[in-house]
């Protein structure tokens, strides 16, 4: 009966081991297509992709994170296409698989507070004069929340000089300012290791990309 039961643990963390490292392998797959996602469509089959790990993977909050994620990139690219009508429906996608990647992973998760503005930020864009006190609003409160939890967090950093790169001077936006504060991101993604390979590492060819910029288109 020992042995029975020696060899039936044995076969259970063996199982248990395989399942954890083709979860290792498929998520490692799907965060490396992050960086070669060029459309909206591109976004959303990764978004699906994770969604699908999520499913089978209900006790992990990264799935959900990332389809979040992949949402907001598709949401990002539709509106440098202009396509604002399109951006409250990516926003509540997102948003919902926000809502499941804090259940799981618990209020003070840094990530999912920046992700959460990052969707704000989608829904003010929509009409930036009627939404920014409510939106925008929203947005701010959750990067502050963000920034509190981890401030030596670099997607953090990078958000906020998008945000002052981004604005027009007459309402506090500064493309000098901005371009200062690309500077202390990139530093700040050369000191930052994730926790494990899967969490969030996204964001450093961003910040590279606007400190390389010609000084003329920069401004």
């Amino acid at each position: 009966m020992k042995k029975y039961l020696l060899s039936f643990a044995l076969a259970f963390v063996s199982l248990t081991a395989f399942a954890q490292a083709d979860y290792d392998k498929t998520m490692s797959e799907k965060i490396a297509r992050i960086e070669t996602c060029k459309t909206s469509e591109d976004f959303q089959a990764l978004a699906n992709d994770f969604q699908r790990i999520g499913s089978k993977e209900s006790s992990k909050w990264l799935p959900a994170y990332y389809a979040a994620f992949s949402y907001i990139q598709k949401g990002r690219t539709l509106m440098r296409d202009g396509k604002m009508q399109e951006l409250d429906g990516i926003a509540d996608q997102a948003e919902k698989s926000l809502s499941l990647a804090q259940n799981l992973a618990g209020a003070d998760n840094a990530e999912i507070h920046l992700l959460k503005k990052m969707s704000y930020s989608l829904r003010m864009m929509v009409n930036p004069a009627q939404r920014y006190m409510t939106d925008g609003a929203r947005a701010a409160d959750e990067l502050n929340i963000a920034e509190k939890l981890d401030p030596a967090n670099p997607r953090i950093a990078l958000i906020k000089a998008e945000d002052v790169y981004f604005t027009p001077e007459q309402y506090g936006g500064s493309k000098t300012k901005g371009l200062e504060m690309f500077k202390d991101a990139q530093a700040k993604f050369k000191a930052y290791k994730p926790k494990t390979a899967l969490d969030p590492n996204w964001g450093k060819g961003e910040a590279d990309y606007f400190l390389s910029l010609p000084a003329e288109k920069a401004k």
